[in-house]
């Protein structure tokens, strides 16, 4: 007993004075952490409000976007009611794998999507080129084009050319416009059409973008014969070539070396498009042309020319970016090859003439 009482007593004797200064110190941490927790409070309430009022502001900001967006609402219209196991034709193919649609002769209501378009605005470029004796076609182009191409739309005329004084002095409705824009010639007649790809893709950072919507680009010697409206459009799109509608993907002309930029390997492949008619949103166009022109300059300095020139890369960007809609040959056709009996109409037609007189600079003359 007299043990455990001496015992209690060393260690009361060893301890006071930490026991002591703590007891003394233990106010003080009580009044920090109530501080501290004050603080925080306070803190947590300060980012909190914070956090609340940039939400609210980009609520608010994200509602004023969206309130600020165009309504497009149709008119009342009558017209023929869509069947579903009707379809307006079952003799051709009107979509593809990809869900893109092919574009025919009564797919499509032109009434309906008209109104679309002109309630989002749309304004519409077409370019052209007319280099050397290609100057000869805009006469009949540019009459053929007031005549049927995007007809109640605005569109601008951009026609590339060394020779801008040669364009014909035209009359266009209102709401369009020809745009001349004076560019390099270049000797060989291939070197001219590969740098097309390299022009429509600077003039589309540098112009288009700020002056219209979508672009349309396609070869000067055709004329305009049928309707081609607002249909066409979309974010980027092909034509079939009209010689190779039917042809399975062996009997493409894709260029086939594969020390080309514009290699495809025969068993890709959707379908074979034309170089002389493609488009879409002037951001889409302008990613298309980019690459294409990146892909002939790397073959330039390899000292490789496509087979096709940019219709070769232009087949080549089709396969591994996919149009999201497709024109059937009604819109690039040439008589020569005939009327087959799915054809029921020929928008753009090739205009006849003599490609040795065009390219050595000989006599032209046009039928």
């Amino acid at each position: 007993m007299d043990y455990g009482r001496k015992r209690i007593r060393e260690l009361s004797s060893k301890y006071r004075i930490p026991l002591i200064f703590g007891l003394c110190l233990l106010p003080s941490l009580m009044l920090g952490y109530l501080w501290q927790a004050s603080k925080g409070s306070w803190l947590n309430s300060k980012i909190s409000l914070l956090c609340e009022t940039q939400s609210f502001s980009f609520h608010r900001y994200k509602t004023d976007l969206l309130d600020g967006l165009p309504e497009i609402e149709l008119p009342r219209m009558v017209y023929t009611k869509p069947h579903i196991f009707k379809p307006p034709r079952n003799d051709v193919l009107t979509m593809t794998p990809w869900y893109a649609p092919i574009i025919w002769e009564r797919t499509f209501n032109l009434e309906i999507l008209n109104e679309q378009f002109r309630q989002r605005n749309t304004s519409i470029g077409l370019t052209i080129f007319a280099i050397k004796k290609y100057v000869v076609f805009l006469q009949r182009f540019l009459e053929t084009a007031e005549t049927y191409f995007m007809v109640g739309h605005r569109v601008k005329y951009y026609i590339f050319t060394d020779r801008p004084e040669a364009i014909p002095n035209i009359t266009v409705k209102e709401g369009r416009e020809i745009v001349p824009l004076r560019v390099q010639n270049y000797p060989r007649w291939q070197e001219i059409s590969m740098r097309r790809m390299e022009m429509i893709s600077h003039y589309s950072q540098q112009r288009f973008i700020h002056e219209v919507g979508f672009l349309v680009c396609v070869d000067v010697d055709m004329r305009f014969s049928d309707s081609v409206g607002v249909e066409i459009l979309s974010e980027v799109f092909g034509t079939i070539h009209p010689g190779f509608y039917a042809a399975e993907r062996q009997a493409f002309t894709y260029e086939r070396r594969l020390i080309s930029e514009a290699y495809i390997p025969r068993d890709e492949g959707d379908f074979y498009y034309a170089g002389g008619f493609f488009g879409g949103t002037v951001a889409e166009v302008y990613k298309l042309t980019k690459k294409c022109h990146e892909a002939i300059m790397a073959d330039k300095n390899k000292n490789v020319e496509a087979v096709w020139q940019e219709e070769s890369h232009l087949n080549k960007y089709f396969v591994y970016h996919k149009p999201t809609k497709i024109l059937s040959p009604e819109y690039l056709w040439d008589n020569n090859l005939g009327n087959p009996q799915f054809l029921k109409k020929k928008r753009f037609l090739a205009v006849p003439k003599n490609h040795a007189a065009i390219r050595n600079k000989r006599n032209l003359h046009l039928k």
